[in-house]
């Protein structure tokens, strides 16, 4: 069992049963309520229902998968079972499930009865090496990823590799995205390891994702709230939430991850331009990520829509599109205002390499 501390809370790497059982007889909590989807009801509640105590109640509540019902309906639904099953202020939710469970769970329990202590059980790769870390909590609105939330930490983040064994490939792939832009935005060693391994190993070798846990660790506990270092973390997020947006409404919907791929190959190519990435460096990202992913082209017609998408990015100052870009492997550079002309040309340059 690895521990990685936090300044409020503890990230727990490891079998389940050797870290949730502690942490629910130290809460003594008045009630248990496990918030899944119909996936994690099937292949992950079985393994966690025998670690709940005898001394509390328990109960399930059940939401759809996917990205689509990260709502405010979906949130009305889980507040409305937790009034009818008697949650008090003392309760505990524990969510398991992906980064729609976390992000949904974590932002109901933080703002039911002005808070409820939550654990976060992360079961697909993309919450445990980022989601579910750093107390980021909400919900999709208006089109727009992720535009209402709050920033609340659960008491515990209780991570087990096992978990994996439940995904499908693809979202092995969506997962490693995360993985793959924590090396680059923060270890050169490690994104150089990951050049040098095999991707569908490295998506399941603990060691991995214990290092890039650490580097999520690192930059969560220097910025916990994002006014400057943890804003590295949005490394391929400006155009890979507006795509993954966007293709929530089409036939085709991207995975998170998979949109953050499109993301870092087009904001990779702006750090050539605005930041100073080598040209091979360039390359070898583009290289990479085109191994590992099914790389769709995007419709031109799309564009303007991805803009209007970008425009309201939170991390937008004013009227300027703000872009984390990389300097080098390794070093990321904040707060790069980007005109929408260079974005486009970006999604040009990333459409020369789909299909």
């Amino acid at each position: 069992m690895h521990i990685l501390p936090l300044d409020d809370y503890h990230i727990h790497l490891g079998p389940i049963s050797q870290s949730l059982p502690g942490l629910l007889a130290e809460r003594r909590p008045s009630m248990i309520l496990v918030l899944t989807d119909e996936n994690t009801r099937l292949h992950c509640l079985p393994k966690v229902l025998p670690l709940l105590p005898d001394g509390a109640p328990a109960h399930g509540l059940e939401i759809p998968a996917g990205e689509a019902h990260k709502t405010l309906r979906t949130c009305e639904h889980i507040w409305a079972e937790m009034l009818r099953l008697g949650a008090d202020r003392n309760a505990l939710l524990l969510d398991l499930g992906g980064g729609v469970i976390g992000d949904m769970g974590g932002f109901c329990a933080a703002t039911y009865k002005r808070g409820v202590d939550f654990i976060q059980i992360p079961t697909t790769l993309l919450a445990q090496v980022d989601a579910s870390i750093g107390g980021k909590l909400g919900i999709d609105f208006g089109g727009l990823k992720n535009s209402v939330g709050v920033f609340r930490n659960p008491i515990a983040v209780c991570i087990d590799p096992a978990f994996l064994e439940t995904l499908s490939p693809r979202e092995l792939r969506s997962g490693f995205a995360e993985v793959i832009k924590h090396a680059l935005i923060a270890d050169a060693a490690q994104w150089d390891a990951l050049l040098r391994g095999s991707p569908q190993a490295q998506m399941k070798d603990p060691g991995t994702i214990l290092n890039s846990l650490k580097i999520k660790q690192s930059v969560v506990q220097a910025d916990p709230y994002e006014k400057g270092l943890r804003k590295a973390l949005n490394f391929g997020h400006t155009v890979g939430h507006a795509v993954e947006a966007w293709s929530l409404d089409t036939d085709a919907p991207l995975l998170h991850g998979e949109a953050v791929a499109i993301g870092m190959i087009a904001e990779a190519r702006l750090s050539t331009q605005f930041a100073g990435l080598p040209e091979q460096d360039l390359h070898a990202i583009c290289r990479y990520i085109a191994g590992i992913y099914s790389l769709p082209k995007l419709p031109e017609a799309s564009f303007e829509d991805y803009l209007a998408s970008m425009r309201n990015d939170k991390k937008n100052e004013g009227a300027r599109i703000n872009c984390t870009l990389l300097e080098k492997p390794g070093k990321a550079l904040i707060d790069g205002f980007i005109p929408e002309t260079a974005i486009v040309e970006s999604l040009h340059f990333y459409n020369k390499l789909a299909g």
